[in-house]
């Protein structure tokens, strides 16, 4: 399928747009200064730039007619591209003319099946883990407290310890009475990079010890963390898969974060949250009351990803049964970086 110009630069500007809600707010913060501690965790923890998530991409096997600026783009090339000369001296003796040049200006451009095939082994990776999430049901008693064991027995405004590292908020609690809620409850985090951050008096109260290596084996639907990461399995497949979905799973970790930082043990009082400009207000998981409104959202945040997830899951089995480029005069191809 090849769009014309009119057709994806449409495309990319309601991409744009629908980003802009997000993306702009925080540039205007990063000008001046200002950190968010809701909100930045998307632009900072995750390593996709704001400008890379604006632009947009139609994904594998479409073409894009009189697009010179993704011409250069990584993993672009031209559609069609002018037949290669069979010797030097046939390079060097041919002749360069006007209507060659524009021939080449105006060849499509699209995703390269070099480009495709040297992201393979990200493809199966990433298509392994979603696939085994999709195959178990949603766990929705953690509660949130992996955000409460990354500050148990310490300040992380005053200790320097490891967890000084989270945020430099106080605790809505205060220590001692945050220490307790942790105590008292049962901690099941199953993603590691979560469970990482848990300081070391709380490492041994998780009932499950999830490690880098083993995440298929660990991961849930119900697990707010792996809901967010569906965006960053999104970005990563950039510009495999089509923006429109990276957009879809960035809309999901957007609001997957709030929830997260709202049943956090921070005091974030004072903190407006983008784009309604509603006051942050708190979940109150140590409650009842608390605790059944978060897994009301976490079960509704699960239901949500399910889709992307699938998505996601296609799009990688589509990409993985395109043929891989053929060998260069008997040695492999090389693959584009």
């Amino acid at each position: 399928m090849t769009l014309s110009r009119a057709e994806w630069s449409e495309r990319a500007r309601a991409h744009a747009d629908r980003v802009d809600v997000w993306i702009q707010p925080h540039l205007a913060r990063r000008l001046r200064g200002e950190k968010h501690p809701v909100h930045d965790f998307l632009f900072t923890y995750y390593s996709q730039r704001p400008t890379a998530l604006r632009r947009w991409h139609p994904g594998y096997g479409v073409q894009l007619a009189d697009a010179p600026e993704y011409a250069a783009l990584k993993g672009y090339s031209r559609a069609s591209p002018v037949a290669p000369a069979s010797s030097l001296d046939e390079l060097v003796e041919t002749p360069v003319t006007i209507s060659s040049l524009d021939e080449l200006v105006e060849t499509p451009v699209t995703i390269s099946q070099r480009y495709l095939d040297s992201q393979r082994p990200v493809l199966e990776r990433i298509r392994t883990l979603l696939a085994a999430t999709l195959g178990r049901p949603a766990n929705l008693g953690c509660f949130g407290l992996h955000e409460w064991a990354m500050v148990y027995r310490g300040n992380p405004a005053a200790s320097g310890a490891e967890n000084a590292m989270r945020h430099d908020w106080p605790l809505r609690l205060g220590g001692p009475a945050t220490d307790e809620v942790v105590e008292n409850h049962r901690i099941g985090c199953s993603h590691f990079d979560a469970f990482r951050f848990f300081t070391e008096p709380a490492r041994p109260l998780n009932t499950l010890h999830p490690g880098r290596e083993d995440r298929p084996d660990f991961e849930q639907p119900g697990c707010l963390h792996a809901g967010m990461d569906l965006y960053k399995h999104a970005f990563r497949l950039t510009p495999l898969i089509p923006s429109e979905l990276v957009a879809d799973a960035f809309a999901l970790a957007w609001d997957i974060r709030i929830l997260d930082m709202r049943a956090a043990p921070y005091d974030f009082t004072g903190v407006t949250l983008d784009p309604t400009g509603e006051p942050w207000s708190p979940v109150s998981i140590e409650t009842a009351e608390g605790k059944a409104t978060y897994a009301a959202a976490q079960r509704g945040f699960a239901e949500r990803g399910a889709p992307i997830r699938e998505r996601l899951v296609a799009e990688c089995d589509r990409l993985l049964a395109q043929p891989p480029a053929p060998e260069a005069d008997g040695e492999q191809a090389h693959a584009e970086t």
